[in-house]
């Protein structure tokens, strides 16, 4: 399944089922085929992204034997285009919609 973020105030973001499942986790939501970001819920929800990578930046980078602990595209780049959509509908005022 494929996920299109939309807001007036922006472009798409197109992501794939399981990382955008992971960030709608991410932002204690249940993943489901249509949902509404409020402007007003917006700032609460970067900061959860934004926590989320700092976490994942936390982890310290593998030795060159071990096994990989994080995956080779990082939360960081995955969710940057999120982030700039709520960035740029949070000063807009627009809410952020899928599935519809």
């Amino acid at each position: 399944m494929i996920y299109k973020f939309k807001s007036a105030a922006s472009g798409d973001v197109i992501m794939l089922a399981p990382n955008a499942e992971l960030m709608l986790r991410l932002l204690g939501r249940e993943p489901a085929a249509q949902g509404i970001i409020e402007p007003v819920a917006m700032p609460g929800a970067m900061a959860a992204l934004l926590a989320a990578i700092e976490q994942e930046s936390a982890t310290p980078a593998p030795e060159e034997d071990a096994e990989p602990l994080r995956p080779p595209v990082s939360l960081r780049q995955r969710l940057w285009p999120m982030l700039e959509l709520l960035r740029r509908a949070h000063a807009a005022d627009k809410p952020v919609v899928w599935g519809v």
